[in-house]
Order: structure tokens, then sequence, then C-alpha cells
């Protein structure tokens, strides 16, 4: 099979491998500096928005000390709080007063990085952070990139998704905390969401599971008719429910596709 020249790196970030993979055809002196910005991008993201770091801006802010007015702190905590508002409080970035965007950083920050490499010229490429993915242009010259969508439980692949242009989000690998009872949520083994901006996806995959399994697919059924995202759930006991998009992505047709 013909494939592109590029490169790849990984880096450990946010606690976890990040890989960035570029397969657009594109000299090594701009390769690597397009590969340096985009893992120094994601520092300064861990380093701004880590709840857990002290010196970091939500860390200060919990700590009701002095912040940065950084454009882009201000963006993350606006958005959270409409999607709070959009998802009826289940994707609750602030619980017992302590401010966490982690169901939507990580996410919006790949979704950042994308559109970065993208505009930069390199727009065939995939980054992967844990159980997010953001996918651009090709794999190989006219091919879709295969994604594996893993069930962050028991590391098996439960569904492949074909897409040029997609975000992957899974939900399911740490524990989520239903905001209505402060618990962390057991009713469902993994949620993901498929969808045009990884950030939403992320924070949608979020709070779909936090619902529990009955409001999680009346969630997913009215997200996937009024909106481009699509979600697939598993239960404790492996069982698979998908709205009827997820399909065009990983059925018979997206594989002919390419």
């Amino acid at each position: 099979m013909t494939t592109f020249p590029g490169s790849a790196r990984v880096e450990m970030i946010m606690g976890m491998p990040v890989s960035v993979d570029i397969r657009t055809a594109l000299p090594a002196r701009e390769l690597t500096p397009l590969l340096d910005d985009a893992f120094a991008w994601l520092r300064w993201v861990d380093d701004t928005f880590s709840p857990v770091k002290e010196d970091s801006q939500i860390g200060r802010l919990n700590r009701g000390q002095t912040i940065k007015q950084i454009p882009e702190l201000i963006e993350v905590l606006h958005r959270c709080e409409e999607l709070s508002e959009a998802t009826d409080g289940w994707f609750e970035p602030r619980i017992n007063g302590v401010i966490d965007p982690s169901g939507y950083i990580k996410g919006w920050a790949l979704e950042r990085l994308s559109r970065a490499l993208s505009n930069a010229g390199a727009g065939d490429h995939r980054i992967t952070a844990g159980n997010d993915i953001r996918v651009r242009g090709s794999a190989a010259p006219g091919k879709r990139w295969r994604i594996g969508v893993r069930d962050p439980r028991r590391d098996i692949v439960r569904k492949v998704v074909f897409a040029h242009d997609l975000g992957i989000a899974t939900s399911g690998g740490v524990p989520i905390v239903n905001p209505r009872t402060g618990e962390v949520q057991e009713g469902l083994g993994s949620v993901t969401v498929i969808g045009p901006d990884l950030g939403l996806a992320d924070a949608y995959a979020t709070a779909i599971y936090a619902m529990g399994p009955l409001l999680a697919r009346r969630y997913a059924a009215d997200l996937a008719a009024s909106t481009p995202y699509q979600t697939l759930i598993v239960g404790r006991d492996g069982q698979e429910i998908s709205t009827p998009g997820f399909a065009v992505y990983s059925g018979a047709e997206a594989r002919m596709a390419g």
C-alpha cells in the first residue's frame, strides 16, 4: 500500500502518552518545528488547566488566588458553563465548589491543535491522548483513517471507525461522578461520542456516562436527532447500543469508501 511520508512523536503529557502522527508530505525542516510546537501547546494546556497542579490557573482559582486574564481560560470556563446548561447539569465542571474542566479540556486541546496543524499545512494527521482521538485528512493517499474504538474497562476494540475528519471521545476509563449525588457513577461500562468537534464530543461523553443507563440512552437519541454527534453506549454487561448515525462511520459502506 502506498503510504504518506511524514513524522510521528509520542510524549508523556497529562499523565498519559500523547501521540501526534502527521502524514502530510512536508520537509523535515517544517515537520520538526510543527511537532515541537504541538507538544509545547499541550504542555501549556496541562500547566494552565490541571486541577492538581498548585500553580496552574485552575489550581489558583480554586484556592481563591489571583489568576492571569488568559483568553483561553475565559473561553474554556465559559464553554463549560454552556455545556452544563446544554446537558441539564450532567456535565458539571464545578463540584463542591471545586472547578475541574477535565471532562472537556483534553478534547478541546486536541481540537485546537488539529486546527492549528491544518492551518500550518499539515492537513493529514491523527492526534491521540488516552481515549480521545482527532483525525483529519487521510492516513494514506485516498484512504480514510481507521480507528479502533477501545473499551477502556476490558481493553478490547468495540467498533472500528473510518473517517477523514472526526473527533472520537470515550468515557469510562476513569471514575466519573454523578453530579446529582456526588457519587461515582457505576451504571455503565463506557460511552463513546463521535462528531466534528472533539471538545464537545468529550464533554457529551462525560455527561452521558454520568447520567446512567436509562437517561443516557434517551439523551444520546435526542443528541443524534438534533446534532451531528453520534453515541455508542456499552453497558456493564457488555451490551452495545448505538445511535443510527454511528453505523455511517463503522459499517460496510465506510470500509468500501476507503
